[in-house]
């Protein structure tokens, strides 16, 4: 027999704060999370992996890139010439070889020795000032091969970090010089971008201290730096608050948050989305989390940005969705800058991810409070609710069936608000849902259908012979046949619930049968039986 769910742990999956519990919520916040994090994840190391001088034939490239390859081993002894334009050139080389192409030979490269002799290359030196400028162009060549190889596997990464290239990377942020700063930005953001580990052994080598106060010189500066400057360095910022097997340190990364508060007011879009990114990351825990962000003054700008660009909209959208997936007055502050005002439009986006993450998002506004209940049905958004539950893929139609079930939860105070979702048609998208091969989405939806009916047994005297007609709905919608069959569920909780529903909403009254005059009955004293009894 299946897991044994109780009653009040059943209501508790329905609901965000008076009944979700917090493992619950976790639960559902991960699930929401995996896609958008894995296809950014993909994007970024594709961004993060420099792809510059392709501008030569795919022949001519891949032909080079064996011959660079054949020539590994020389190009490896020339590293550590003493001539500095031979070790340049045998750096640069190395770097084309890891930037051509989308699998580069980072093994062979890792192999063949390189890694700790870029870190060694990445160190400050005091040089003479008539070599400068090559030395600079060598420390750049070794952060960018560096860079690469960080892009890789976390095997690949690890190799960078176990010869030391984070603290050298964290002096390079101090150079004059804003390409190997830059550069040094670009790899600890792919270092940090890995694991939970490698982000945690950036943060503890102090990046927050020395790249905050470079990035709030760069907004405020901006025309000293090139905006692939500021873009690698909130992308950095980023993946140093991300994660949550474990999370960042909040000690650390809460010091991020006024630079970011800053950042998303910033005149492009790449830089305002990793922005977005980040607080999508932050908001992703508990409450007193969401509290600071909200404390920041940056759910206004976030609700505007819906307004925005795709790159946009999706970081803040998610940003917004962790925060009212808190208590009652942070679901109001993002109520009060004006969401559900954008909220209609995002339902019918084109991309199912998006309409995905309104509806989730909605669905824990519904868990609210009454008036957030009604603000919801003000905005008329229960009507677009309804088509996405009739109409959209499973994926979608599971959220918008949680906002729909979360806003029948106020059945004695507000039966109004059920009547409405009756009045837009909700009882036959819920009965088919009933067939769904989610048990958590059928209890949801047993759930709200035994609120709807319960308000429907009030409407008994003002309908046509005294029946529930809400009752009638649910079985012209084939959904009294359902719950009937879900009686045989393996599920005790969807049983006991479905017998419920049926017993107290369905089953047959006892009635007194009235034969007529002419009905002939026999007592049991009218029949005296023979002795030795009847012979047939």
């Amino acid at each position: 027999m299946s897991q044994v769910l109780t009653q009040e742990n059943i209501r508790k999956a329905a609901f965000k704060n008076k009944a979700l519990s917090k493992d619950e919520i976790r639960r559902r916040r991960d699930e929401q999370t995996v896609e958008i994090r894995k296809n950014k994840r993909e994007e970024s190391l594709n961004k993060r992996r420099n792809l510059v001088e392709q501008s030569e034939p795919a022949q001519t490239v891949e032909s080079e890139k064996l011959s660079r390859l054949e020539r590994l081993p020389h190009l490896i002894s020339s590293m550590i010439s003493e001539d500095l334009q031979v070790r340049f050139d045998a750096v640069r080389e190395v770097r084309r070889l890891l930037s051509n192409e989308h699998n580069p030979p980072i093994d062979v490269v890792i192999q063949g020795g390189a890694v700790p002799i870029c870190v060694e290359f990445i160190k400050p030196v005091n040089v003479d000032p008539l070599n400068r400028e090559i030395v600079e162009k060598i420390q750049l060549e070794a952060a960018w091969v560096l860079t690469n190889i960080a892009s890789g596997t976390s095997a690949q990464t690890a190799i960078v970090m176990q010869h030391g290239a984070v603290p050298q990377f964290l002096n390079m942020l101090n150079s004059s010089n804003s390409e190997l700063q830059e550069q040094a930005i670009w790899a600890l953001g792919n270092i940090a971008g890995d694991c939970a580990s490698a982000r945690d052994h950036v943060l503890e080598c102090g990046i927050l201290e020395i790249l905050i106060p470079i990035v709030n010189f760069v907004i405020e500066n901006p025309q000293n730096y090139k905006i692939s400057f500021l873009r690698n360095s909130v992308w950095a910022l980023s993946n140093l608050c991300r994660g949550k097997s474990p999370s960042p340190p909040w000690s650390k990364i809460a010091l991020i948050i006024p630079t970011l508060s800053r950042l998303i007011n910033y005149p492009d879009d790449e830089v305002v989305g990793d922005a977005c990114w980040a607080f999508s990351y932050l908001t992703d825990g508990a409450n007193t989390k969401i509290q600071q962000v909200i404390d920041a003054g940056v759910v206004p700008r976030l609700v505007q940005l819906l307004n925005n660009g795709f790159s946009t909209i999706t970081p803040a959208l998610r940003a917004l969705g962790n925060i009212v997936t808190g208590d009652d007055s942070q679901t109001q502050a993002v109520l009060d800058a004006g969401f559900l005002q954008y909220a209609g439009n995002l339902l019918f986006s084109h991309r199912d991810n998006t309409v995905k993450e309104t509806c989730w998002a909605i669905s824990n506004i519904t868990a609210g409070t009454e008036p957030q209940v009604q603000a919801v049905i003000n905005a008329n958004l229960i009507p677009p609710l309804i088509s996405i539950l009739q109409n959209a893929s499973d994926k979608v139609k599971k959220e918008a069936c949680w906002a729909i079930c979360n806003a029948t939860s106020y059945k004695l105070e507000r039966p109004d608000q059920i009547r409405y979702l009756v009045e837009q048609g909700c009882i036959k998208p819920l009965c088919d849902m009933l067939r769904s091969r989610d048990s958590r989405i059928i209890q949801t939806c047993l759930d709200a259908l035994e609120r709807i009916l319960e308000v429907g047994e009030t409407l008994k005297d003002q309908s046509p012979g005294l029946i529930n007609p809400y009752a009638l709905n649910v079985e012209e919608a084939g959904g009294m046949e359902t719950i009937c069959d879900l009686q045989s569920h393996n599920l005790d909780d969807i049983y006991h619930r479905s017998k419920r529903i049926i017993d107290k909403f369905f089953g047959a009254e006892d009635e007194e049968i009235d034969m007529g005059e002419n009905f002939i009955g026999y007592e049991q004293n009218d029949m005296t039986v023979p002795q030795g009894g009847f012979n047939f």
